[in-house]
């Protein structure tokens, strides 16, 4: 039912009719990649300022003043949203702002995600979703309107003289306070549109020191921050009038120790401060972010840098999951992977934060959701994206590749960039993950619609069980299949999965998944069509894909890995697929052979066919392709591919080479839920109810894991002694714990108190000692490496 006066969008609905203000642009802007503008307007305001609120948003990004104070500690309102169709606006008490009498209120704007350059050099889009930045604001006292954006505003421009998301910001210090000597006009505009911001906003971090600088051959400063981050560069000069601080960026250093930004492609990354001179002055860009571990700073003139630090920004904040281990490596990959999530959780779950892309790219963020729900509260921010998914989402069904899409305005550019199996599955994943970390009914419930949509979508790709993809980019239905898989030596290619293999079983996930949360939400009718079609998929994938030996797929890591995981194997072709498993890691030289979709089903599945020994064998091998191996490369986050630097030093490819890429960090799920041996569950989700199921690995050993979920805290821990495991656990007071131990491990107790190790034990809130004996691991393989595994 809709009702007068709200818009509705899905199970969201948003009060409109008390907005009596008016969208307005400065009349001082000149467009796109030219000098900010601000914004306006002295006001009286009767009687005490307490009790008084800021409602405010902005086509393009904002930052308010009340009196020279700025307005909360928001970065890069209102944030990122398919602009199109909703906007976030943000609600601020600004009572200790105002006085008695009369006030001021002024507006910065610039270009932001709304118009700056988004997509990749040799297709860029400007003006994605309109050429005219504005805002809308109102100031309340009370039940009293005191003043709201209109066109008796007045406007001018700021001394930020180009700012963009890929290019960075150019400042000129020696033009602040610039007078108002334009008007403001009154632009068409659906309040409707606005929707209150609906996840953390973007917060600064604690700030990073530089741990090491040094001069380069022409003098320039270069800075190591120590961490790869996202955000930006903050520092102190003081010089002449008129000399300029130039600071650039990079990930890395080359194998020679160089600054190399080499892999931002197009995206220039960098800000331009020109000094007013003759004091300190302090500066940190307003409406861009970077993502760098390194700094290299130029100065023109006469002027010197007396502080400089690394400030990092995220929507995901603070740390709630940890996880520990006795291999440093490992405790540093969990690290990287934090921080991975902090700088690619900036209002959309991107890709990257560094090059010209930066975009919210469903694949990634589908396999990465349970893992980013462990570390940060992920909630509302995940609950936004799957909202612009929605409205991403094509007459069709189809889900496109990135969201907020850029392509859906400008198809001529991007024509087809939508459909691919596996990434618009973040349609039905994502918000089955916010149902079980979360409890979230409603988020299910919203989008089972456009969950429907896209399984037929899929179906429709081949009119069939069986999905054919095309092969070419743009292509209906094209897919992206398991995404920098590594390919083995070139002498002789490792088989890969095919592109119908893995679209096929993509499809069984959404339609099987897609039927649980349709008889969740009491949708019967649904619940059994969607059912129907996930039996026909999977007697379909048996009969393509599966041989009568066991062999899957295309006889490769990622085929055995996604069809053990979604139990698309027979129970009498287990042994034979266990087999043919092994040997398509043997063939690897027992290191990765996955890529983004089937990296993250790789252990869980050598777990679930009881092969542990192979399990940790291939976690903590430390050469390429692997986890650790980039740990120890000195990766302070986690790569875009497996050999972004290759073994001699050297550097791939730099035309598409991310050092700040967190899809394969969504190994941290199986660390909580596997090692550490907590999860939660479907029937009483939230972590109401919890599993305790440990897969012991010595080499980890001791184990360490805890997570702050909305009913308390969860801890694991577990040490070895021979073959006896002390496992210590912490139930939350709201919870309920249940005690599943593999079939290998026996003796067990509880407190004491011996239990049957083959049935559940029942926990209940407090802490519990359990201990049992495990049996030796069946041993991993006797593999020498291949001469190239590198693609």
């Amino acid at each position: 039912m809709e009702l007068a006066g709200e818009r509705s969008f899905g199970a969201q609905k948003t009060q409109t009719s008390s907005w009596q203000a008016q969208m307005v642009r400065p009349l001082s802007d000149k467009g796109v990649e030219r000098p900010a503008s601000f914004l306006t307007k002295t006001f009286t305001l009767q009687g005490s300022p307490a009790d008084s609120q800021l409602r405010i948003s902005a086509l393009g990004a904002y930052i308010c003043f009340i009196n020279g104070k700025r307005v909360g500690n928001d970065i890069l309102t209102p944030g990122w949203t398919a602009y199109d169709q909703r906007i976030s606006y943000q609600t601020y008490d600004v009572s200790e702002s105002l006085v008695s009498g009369e006030n001021t209120i002024e507006i910065w704007l610039a270009d932001g995600w709304y118009r700056s350059q988004l997509m990749w050099g040799k297709r860029p889009i400007h003006n994605t979703w309109g050429d005219q930045i504005a805002a809308i604001a109102e100031l309340t006292s009370g039940d009293d309107l005191v003043v709201a954006t209109d066109e008796s505003w007045k406007s001018g421009e700021l001394p930020i003289r180009k700012s963009g998301i890929y290019f960075g910001e150019i400042y000129d210090a020696r033009l602040e306070g610039g007078a108002a000597e334009q008007g403001a006009e009154v632009i068409s505009f659906d309040t409707s549109l606005l929707v209150p911001h609906e996840c953390k906003p973007v917060h600064e971090l604690d700030p990073l020191a530089s741990v090491k600088s040094w001069q380069d051959e022409e003098g320039r400063a270069i800075h190591d921050f120590g961490q790869n981050a996202g955000g930006y560069v903050a520092f102190t000069v003081i010089g002449e009038a008129g000399a300029r601080v130039i600071v650039e960026h990079a990930e890395i250093l080359d194998k020679d120790g160089n600054f190399y930004n080499g892999n931002l492609r197009t995206a220039e990354c960098r800000l331009e401060y020109t000094l007013k001179g003759g004091v300190p002055e302090s500066y940190r860009p307003h409406f861009t972010f970077q993502g760098f571990r390194y700094a290299r700073i130029t100065i023109e003139g006469k002027a010197d840098v007396t502080d400089v630090k690394s400030v990092p920004i995220s929507s995901v904040y603070p740390l709630i999951g940890s996880f520990t281990s006795g291999n440093e490596l490992v405790n540093r990959l969990v690290e990287n992977t934090i921080w991975s999530q902090r700088a690619n959780f900036i209002e959309v779950p991107t890709d990257c934060p560094q090059r010209d892309e930066r975009l919210g790219w469903t694949g990634d963020a589908q396999v990465f959701s349970s893992t980013a729900c462990y570390l940060h509260d992920s909630h509302g921010f995940l609950t936004k994206y799957v909202r612009d998914l929605m409205a991403d989402q094509r007459e069709d069904g189809a889900i496109p590749h990135v969201s907020p899409d850029p392509t859906r305005m400008r198809p001529d550019l991007y024509p087809g960039f939508f459909g691919s199996t596996g990434w618009g599955d973040a349609i039905e994943i994502i918000p089955h993950t916010l149902f079980l970390h979360y409890a979230d009914e409603a988020i299910l419930r919203e989008a089972l619609p456009a969950m429907v949509k896209w399984a037929d979508f899929v179906w429709s790709i081949s009119d069939g069980p069986i999905v054919s993809p095309p092969r070419a980019w743009g292509q209906r239905g094209f897919s992206f299949g398991d995404w920098l898989q590594p390919k083995g030596p070139s002498a002789k290619p490792l088989p890969t999965i095919s592109d119908e293999a893995s679209a096929t079983i993509y499809l069984y996930i959404c339609t099987d998944l897609v039927s649980q949360i349709a008889k969740r939400v009491g949708e019967n009718e649904i619940a059994k069509r969607m059912a129907e079609m996930a039996a026909k998929v999977r007697s379909a994938f048996q009969d393509e894909f599966i041989t009568p030996s066991g062999r899957v797929g295309g006889d490769d890591q990622t085929s055995y890995a996604l069809a053990v995981v979604h139990d698309l194997v027979p129970e009498d072709k287990l042994d034979g697929v266990r087999k043919h498993f092994r040997n398509a890691i043997a063939r690897c030289g027992g290191r990765i052979g996955t890529g983004f979709i089937g990296t993250p089903a790789l252990l869980p599945a050598l777990v679930k066919l009881g092969e542990l020994g192979l399990a940790q064998q291939m976690f903590l091998q430390e050469e390429v392709p692997g986890w650790l191996y980039q740990v120890k490369r000195g990766a302070t986050t986690i790569w875009e591919r497996w050999d972004a630097i290759q073994e001699d030093g050297s550097i791939f490819n730099p035309q598409m080479n991310s050092y700040n890429h967190y899809a394969y960090g969504a190994v941290c799920q199986w660390l909580f839920e596997a090692v550490a041996g907590f999860s939660p569950t479907a029937e009483n989700p939230g972590f109401e109810e919890i599993v305790f199921s440990p897969v012991i690995l010595p080499e980890l050993a001791p184990v360490s894991a805890r997570h702050t979920s909305k009913r308390g805290d969860i801890a694991a821990s577990w040490t070895l002694s021979a073959s006896t495991v002390t496992y210590d656990v912490a139930v939350p007071a709201e919870s309920r714990g249940v005690l599943r131990l593999r079939p290998e491990y026996s003796n067990a107790t509880v407190d004491g108190e011996a239990v049957d190790a083959s049935s559940d034990v029942l926990l209940s809130p407090g802490s519990h000692k359990v201990t049992f004996e495990i049996a030796p691991l069946r041993e991993g393989l006797d593999v020498a490496a291949p001469s190239n595994n590198t693609p």
